[in-house]
């Protein structure tokens, strides 16, 4: 190692300086701190560590250890959040039996976790980045562990449901900083473009693996015994991530926005409670209460956010249309094509007489395609970048839902799967985009935020979207439920085209803003 010292008014000298000299802090840099400054709390002393004297290699060998491992458990926690969301769609009439559940509570099983999770992912995204992502990715871990196994012990609908909605809030923690964890470790480029494609294909592994979990262990075993297992595993996730996972978190902390979170989690709740409610009847006082409240809950969470000085979502956000963009297609996935296949299963068992194992099969040929798309996404030509993606992709979405509708009586389950296969392609490519752009459309340091603002649109527009499928596939006047199937995905495919004519916008409101 050596120094440059000025020996003159130009001359420039090398000077031979020792490794061990060049890593000990000299006394003028220590005395330079005043006592005063050294007892102020806000004051950040002298970097007094020996410097990192690896060799270049050795250094991003190590970055890659850390990026590889990082990248498992982010898509592990992912995977099994959506195991666990997606466990009851195939078993429902076995678990609606143990549980005495009638058809309200039935569609609570279904809908409750979606109100934990719409209420926590930007909660805990925004937590993560102020207190660190790993810290609160290890919680989640532990709740959504805990919470399974209380669900998997409970004899009665109420408390099922309550444990389904902690399950969400758990699950929440899991997405939201585990695409945090992986925005922070890889920067934007080609990496991050790998990176959130193995993400984006376990949203649909965890889609495809919960039905068929449940479906094979309900008859040897029973229901509850998969309920176990994702519990279990999900607790030994959760201490692999303490041991393994590095910490982060943005490098200016805010302090959490306590009074929008509140706002935004009893507003989100309240809409929820409001729309799952409403499918006994919308004239209902609880139904137009819960509803109301929510909407009046929510202004006042827009207000707050545009008057404190470090917000829960900050709303000048929406004046980036990437951001937009990307928000809306989240929106308009979870009201399209989730909720069209959440409700897949029972009209599968119902409307075809298939088996719960048949059901969960013909759901896993749309997920495990998008599995499969997700992950061949890096491949895709650099013009074609993320927005597009998310265009072309919501485009594809919805040709796959066009496909599916039509079914009749007589139809097997096979009459499904061109259909499927269709939007399993558009899904995959769009959960890629989906995940990348996430984190790319916030500023640096503010993953958690994206990934919560992101997939609380997502899980927000799945509540809605269910609720509007099981609305139209059960109408008295639909003329039964394969009739009522075909209204209800027609609809799921127009809100994919909107979601595509949303991003469309963005893309020409970017271009005239100077934008690439």
């Amino acid at each position: 190692m050596s120094d440059c010292a000025l020996t003159g008014p130009n001359t420039v000298r090398t000077v031979a300086a020792s490794p061990v000299a060049a890593a000990r802090p000299s006394a003028a840099r220590l005395s330079a701190v005043s006592p005063s400054a050294v007892s102020s709390p806000h004051t950040r002393l002298p970097d007094t560590r020996l410097p990192d004297t690896r060799l270049p290699d050795t250094r991003a060998e190590a970055n890659q250890v850390e990026q590889r491992r990082t990248l498992a458990l982010a898509s592990l926690g992912t995977f099994l959040a959506l195991v666990a969301f997606t466990l009851p769609m195939s078993a429902l009439p076995t678990v609606a039996a143990a549980l005495h559940a009638g058809a309200e509570a039935q569609t609570w099983v279904l809908s409750s976790m979606s109100v934990g999770l719409a209420a926590g992912l930007l909660v805990s995204g925004a937590l993560a980045d102020d207190y660190g992502r790993r810290r609160v990715f290890v919680l989640g871990g532990g709740v959504l562990g805990v919470t399974l196994v209380i669900g998997a012990a409970v004899g009665s609908a109420l408390p099922f449901v309550l444990a389904r909605v902690a399950q969400g809030a758990g699950a929440a923690a899991l997405v939201a900083c585990g695409l945090g964890l992986v925005g922070h470790v890889f920067p934007a480029g080609p990496g991050r473009a790998r990176a959130t494609g193995v993400w984006g294909a376990s949203v649909g592994a965890g889609i495809a693996t919960g039905p068929l979990l449940a479906a094979a262990l309900d008859g040897p075993v029973g229901w509850r015994v998969a309920y176990l297992l994702v519990g279990l595993a999900t607790g030994g996730l959760g201490v692999a991530a303490r041991l393994l996972l590095a910490e982060s978190h943005s490098d200016r902390p805010h302090r959490v926005d306590l009074p929008g979170a509140v706002l935004l989690g009893a507003g989100l709740s309240s809409v929820l409670v409001g729309l799952v409610t409403g499918r006994s009847g919308w004239g209902q006082p609880v139904v137009i209460g819960a509803l109301a409240a929510g909407a009046l809950l929510l202004a006042a969470f827009l207000l707050l956010e545009w008057r404190t000085p470090a917000p829960l979502l900050d709303p000048r956000l929406f004046r980036r249309p990437d951001f937009v963009a990307v928000t809306a297609a989240g929106l308009a996935t979870g009201l399209g094509v989730v909720a069209a296949m959440s409700v897949l299963c029972i009209v599968v068992e119902r409307g075809l007489g298939a088996d719960p194992v048949t059901a969960a099969l013909v759901l896993l040929a749309w997920s495990g395609v998008s599995v499969l798309a997700a992950l061949a996404a890096r491949r895709l030509p650099t013009w074609l970048n993320a927005d597009l993606q998310l265009l072309i992709g919501l485009l594809v979405v919805a040709a796959g839902l066009v496909g599916l509708a039509g079914l009749q009586p007589g139809d097997g389950p096979g009459r499904l799967l061109p259909g499927l296969i269709v939007a399993g392609v558009g899904s995959g490519v769009l959960n890629a985009a989906l995940g990348r752009q996430a984190v790319s459309s916030v500023p640096a340091g503010r993953a958690g935020m994206g990934s919560g603002a992101n997939n609380t649109a997502r899980y927000l527009g799945s509540a809605v979207g269910v609720t509007v499928v099981a609305m139209l596939a059960t109408h008295p006047g639909s003329g039964g439920l394969l009739a009522g199937w075909t209204v209800a995905v027609l609809v799921c495919a127009l809100f994919s085209v909107l979601g595509g004519i949303a991003v469309l916008v963005c893309l020409w409101w970017r271009r005239a803003a100077g934008g690439v």
